[in-house]
């Protein structure tokens, strides 16, 4: 047990006078300790504590100090959050370990500065009042994953604190209202109200203390109790996915199509294989993938739309669709092929049916933002961006009439964009990815619960095929079936169906988020007025 003038030490929010370093300290120690509800086992309990870590850490201190908190601490949460980053872009992107460090530092820094504005904030706020700056803590964390979320060019909502509280079936049902910031919202409140309890004075001890303990057991009661009241989506469609497992970084040299042979047979075998379970698949999904496969290859046209006829049913599969298009060249038009990164429905005879483009591509891997950016990366590595963007939010028809769409990939994390599907019809949504870039990182896992989340907002099925793992199934309440284990080839029968109904959240999309962007900005200008001296 600590003696206790240490305990008094730990304390910082009683002591204007505690060290910068201590408080730098316990900012760094927040974001680290924040950061293992996304790794490992994701064990979710560091997101209830995480947080307070960092605002006793920023009050009662000066704005400088304050802002630096919560800068280091959102550098500190983002390399140990997702530092497969640097190794993905320095082994597969082409990239020297340094330069893909590098880029990780840049996604830490504006990672960082939205912390750091936010913990200033919650400074400010504090020299007004204690409770003023804690009920204002979850409205400014909320936005900073808005500012994370809505960054042009180079934004990554990817491992939000709402994730966290999301793994619990009956919590991720605030999702259909509010989205992923809900949750969001709850975490930080909760974080808040810990150190509330422990700020006021000696007389108020006794009350905070029971308010907190109400809430701790109105949360644990919703958290055991809840999810036996969650139920499970009933499927009466079944979908056959391939999970190819094809090595990543392979070069596409000679007759590619001429040496993997046997493996496109072996794909042919596990797509049209009798179901082990006995039911009868209707629909076939085939991921992104590391593989030539592309409406322009003269082997892959005919072998794709002759799997469609033999399955008799729909067929989606991730292709590279090449398309002329005119461009300047030292002022000179002229005409190039310009590569998208797609999904294409097949129909029962074969034929194309539908194409999505993807609209939101990976920054520093499928393209290069901002001009200056693009000649530091295109610098260090030509193996880096040059797809181009897709300008329509596809929804596709089925000949029984039932609607879905598709979405690739890095587009799984922005709420906001796949509820447009949603809106505009999509009954079903399919989710198509090449995971594979991650290895066995824990960037992998950390994308499938995020596209959990997508499924519960939007209250769709969710078909999740990959090129190597994570591939599932998601019902509308979150339940996850997964049927493959990761780094091999197979296929497997998924559950699916299609629904109507929107959800608060489709219907206003992130109405939650703003609202406390709003809340952020009228509590920020309340620190600027001057206080009328009393009278």
């Amino acid at each position: 047990m600590l003696p206790p003038a240490w305990q008094l030490y730990l304390r910082p929010h009683r002591f204007p006078e505690t060290p910068a370093i201590y408080r730098i300290f316990l900012a760094v120690l927040s974001g680290a300790i924040l950061s293992l509800s996304y790794r490992g086992s994701f064990p979710s309990i560091y997101a209830w504590f995480g947080l307070a870590i960092l605002f006793a850490s920023v009050l009662r201190t000066s704005g400088r100090v304050a802002f630096l908190c919560g800068f280091l601490h959102g550098l500190v949460f983002v390399v140990t959050c997702v530092p497969w980053i640097a190794d993905t872009l320095s082994i597969h992107g082409g990239m020297s370990r340094a330069a893909g460090w590098g880029v990780l530092l840049v996604i830490a820094v504006v990672w960082g500065l939205s912390t750091g504005v936010a913990a200033w904030a919650i400074q400010r706020l504090s020299v007004r009042s204690y409770t003023l700056a804690l009920v204002g803590a979850p409205f400014l964390w909320v936005s900073t994953e808005v500012y994370r979320t809505y960054l042009p060019e180079v934004s990554f909502p990817w491992s939000l604190l709402g994730y966290a509280p999301s793994e619990n079936p009956a919590l991720v049902q605030l999702a259909t209202i509010t989205g992923v910031y809900g949750l969001s919202f709850l975490a930080a409140a909760f974080n808040a109200l810990l150190l509330w309890s422990d700020c006021g004075e000696a007389r108020e001890a006794k009350r905070r203390i029971r308010i907190l303990s109400a809430v701790v057991a109105g949360l644990l009661l919703i958290m055991v109790i809840g999810p036996r009241f969650v139920p499970r989506g009933e499927a009466h469609h079944w979908a056959r996915v391939v999970q190819p497992n094809f090595p990543e970084n392979e070069q596409y040299v000679g007759d590619w199509y001429a040496d993997h042979k046997a493996d496109m047979a072996q794909l042919q075998y596990l797509s049209l294989r009798p179901s082990v379970s006995g039911v009868k698949p209707d629909l076939l999904v085939w991921p992104e993938a590391p593989a030539p496969f592309s409406f322009q290859e003269p082997h892959f046209v005919p072998y794709i739309s002759k799997l469609a006829r033999d399955f008799h049913n729909p067929v989606i599969v991730g292709v590279i669709d090449w398309r002329p298009e005119t461009a300047e060249v030292n002022g000179t038009p002229r005409v190039t092929m310009a590569p998208y990164n797609s999904a294409v429905m097949l129909n029962a005879f074969g034929q194309r049916a539908f194409l999505y483009d993807k609209m939101h591509l990976v920054p520093f891997g499928e393209y290069e933002p901002f001009p200056f950016i693009h000649q530091v990366v295109t610098s260090v590595s030509e193996e880096v961006g040059g797809f181009h963007r897709g300008k329509n939010r596809a929804v596709g028809t089925f000949s029984n009439g039932n609607k879905f769409s598709v979405f690739i990939c890095y587009e799984a994390i922005y709420p906001g964009e796949i509820r447009e599907f949603t809106d505009r019809g999509a009954e079903l949504l399919v989710n198509i990815s090449n995971d594979g870039w991650f290895g066995t990182s824990a960037a992998a896992e950390q994308h499938l619960r995020m596209a959990r989340v997508r499924a519960v907002e939007n209250r769709r099925w969710l078909l999740r095929d990959t090129n190597s793992g994570i591939t599932a199934s998601i019902d509308p309440y979150g339940n996850v079936t997964r049927a493959m284990r990761r780094d091999v080839r197979d296929s497997a029968d998924l559950p699916y169906d299609f629904r109507t109904d929107q959800t608060i959240y489709v219907r206003f999309n992130d109405w939650f988020a703003w609202m406390c962007v709003l809340v952020s900005a009228i509590l920020v200008g309340i620190t600027f007025r001057k206080e009328k001296p009393a009278r």
